[in-house]
């Protein structure tokens, strides 16, 4: 199984990423996932796909790639697991914000050269 996935910010997977490398239903995904509803971040389980660890209830359930693979292989047994993962194309949002940040950058420089 070769798939192309897109990561977060943090090279995380997100649910519909893994849903998509695994061609499984969301519920599917879902049942795979260790999670509990009554513990935040339920110990390790090597039967199930573990997330990334969460600070509220509220975050997005994210995945490591090399777990999504492990799970893949270990549990799932698919053989042959390649994932390559690539930052999503930028939004216009992260184009605006990394040219504030550039022009912020050059102020700073201007404001040091001055002292």
């Amino acid at each position: 199984m070769d798939s192309e996935i897109f990561t977060n910010s943090q090279g995380l997977m997100t649910l519909e990423a893994v849903q998509k490398v695994f061609n499984r239903s969301r519920a599917s995904v879902y049942r795979y996932a260790n999670t509990d509803p009554d513990t935040l971040n339920p110990p390790y389980d090597h039967l199930k796909l573990n997330p990334e660890h969460r600070v509220s209830k509220d975050d997005l359930l994210l995945f490591h790639p090399n777990e999504v693979a492990r799970f893949a292989k270990e549990v799932l047994g698919i053989r042959a697991v390649t994932i390559v993962a690539q930052q999503a194309p930028q939004t216009s949002t992260q184009e605006l914000l990394q040219s504030i940040l550039t022009e912020l950058q050059s102020i700073h420089q201007l404001l040091q050269a001055r002292l």
